[in-house]
């Protein structure tokens, strides 16, 4: 029995990559009854069970949803197996929702003075959103390691609150490249695109203790800072990515995350030959660097050179993925390639295994109602599985404002004003396509009950007068 449990562990251990064989082995340790805790707590052995436990937890958190792992877990209570803190963390990572349970679980086995054990707890916390548990579980840490800081930085920067993030940061006695990019990606996610790009440039000029020793950005501190670049306003953010390209090529080799953010920089900045130089320099390529590339060709007017290439990736082996699928249709909507868009939108799930999700239905509802098909429109979205956003109602109320379907557009609008009764182009756009066919009451009614609400229009700009 004992030889049994350890060759089955070495086994599971072996072949933790390997969804078959995992199973197989699960039925084994099942038919020969070794999940059961028989052991007495005095047996040297008492662990046996919780070893197997552990190893087919990670096992099945990379080969089955969820719901299956956890499930597991709770066996292995029943079992009288008994957690300890390599037991936890796996766990955790499966968390897309408070987990309290298994927080309650982690102290009441007393692993959660385990270093690793409480990192992993407040990643948690910081990706479902609950900054303030995380927070607490942060305080409970007596010395916080650098990994316990940096999970706690990215915390801050998931939840919005970059200027903790930044004091807790300037406090650390050590940093590593996770804590410089942490804080990069924190101003990224506020939109404080200038901040993100000083916070590189300092990582790459001052280092570490501001002593000169530099800290090496790695992939995830490119990916991020390229991304500031591209959403910042005016040619300074061209500038500024230009001269991280031209560090990336004095200090790095150009590896596929690298490459496909530059694309994805220039693309979104209109320099598309940069974009296809890169693009066509680049060995790798994974399904990411395709599809920026594709977004690049589709936001930049050339959408019969975007679908040429979606063309391109079957003879390259290269699977599209859900991101494709919105660039294509996107590229299919701006040409009124009405009958290849719809044709490749009913494709998704049969052919490429692709589900499609609320912005595809969105790009399939402006494919159909820049064509013109408004009551084919108005069919998707009553046949969609999930009941439809802004983005969807956004486009149709576009297209009828296009072609002029004034009594379909103030009815798709009062559903829209519902969803987003803050969002002044609603109230604007309801009030012109009203406002189009002499309905000036209507239209006046509209902009009162937007004063109402308290809805501001935000002031257009132009930057022509400042060239």
């Amino acid at each position: 029995m004992l030889a049994s449990s350890e060759f089955l562990l070495q086994l599971l251990q072996r072949f933790i990559q390997h969804p078959n064989q995992i199973k197989q082995i699960h039925s084994l340790l099942v038919a020969n009854r070794l999940l059961l805790n028989n052991q007495q707590n005095s047996s040297p052995w008492k662990w046996r069970t919780t070893l197997l436990y552990n190893a087919l937890i990670r096992a099945y958190l990379n080969i089955s949803p969820p719901r299956c792992t956890l499930r597991l877990f709770t066996q292995m209570l029943t079992h009288g197996a008994i957690p300890n803190s390599h037991t936890f963390p796996p766990l955790f990572k499966l968390a897309s929702s408070p987990c309290r349970p298994l927080h309650s679980q982690a102290l009441k086995r007393g692993v959660l003075v385990d270093p690793f054990v409480q990192t992993s707890l407040l990643g948690v916390y910081a990706k479902v959103g609950h900054l303030n548990d995380a927070c607490k579980v942060f305080e409970e840490i007596l010395n916080p390691c650098i990994v316990a800081c940096n999970a706690m930085l990215d915390a801050f920067g998931r939840n919005g609150d970059v200027g903790s993030a930044v004091s807790l940061f300037e406090s650390m006695r050590e940093r590593d490249v996770v804590s410089w990019t942490s804080v990069i990606n924190g101003f990224v996610r506020s939109g404080r695109f200038s901040d993100g790009i000083q916070v590189f440039g300092k990582m790459v000029t001052v280092g570490e203790g501001g002593m000169g020793c530099l800290v090496k950005p790695n992939e995830a501190t490119y990916v991020s800072v390229l991304s500031c670049c591209a959403n910042l306003d005016g040619g300074i953010g061209l500038y500024q990515g230009k001269q991280i390209h031209g560090y990336i090529v004095r200090n790095e080799a150009l590896t596929v995350y690298t490459g496909t953010a530059l694309i994805d920089f220039y693309g979104k900045t209109g320099c598309l030959e940069s974009a296809r130089k890169i693009f066509n320099k680049m060995v790798a390529k994974k399904v990411c660097t395709w599809n920026a590339m594709i977004s690049s060709l589709a936001s930049s007017g050339k959408e019969e050179e975007a679908l040429n290439m979606f063309e391109g990736m079957r003879p390259e082996g290269v699977h599209p993925n859900e991101v494709t699928f919105v660039a294509v249709l996107t590229a299919c909507a701006r040409t009124n390639h009405v009958e290849f868009g719809l044709e490749l939108f009913k494709s998704m799930v049969c052919k490429y295994g692709v589900l499609p999700v609320m912005e595809h239905y969105g790009c399939v509802v402006d494919l159909l109602g820049r064509a013109g098909l408004l009551n084919e429109a108005t069919e998707i979205i009553r046949m969609m599985p999930f009941q439809p956003d802004g983005s969807v109602l956004g486009a149709l109320l576009g297209a009828c404002k296009i072609h002029g379907a004034i009594e379909l557009g103030n009815e798709v609008g009062k559903r829209l004003l519902e969803l987003q009764p803050q969002h002044c182009g609603q109230y604007v756009l309801l009030s012109s396509l009203n406002a189009d066919i002499d309905r000036w009451d209507q239209a006046a009614d509209l902009r009162k009950a937007m004063v109402e609400a308290g809805v501001r229009k935000i002031p257009a700009c132009s930057l022509i007068g400042s060239m």
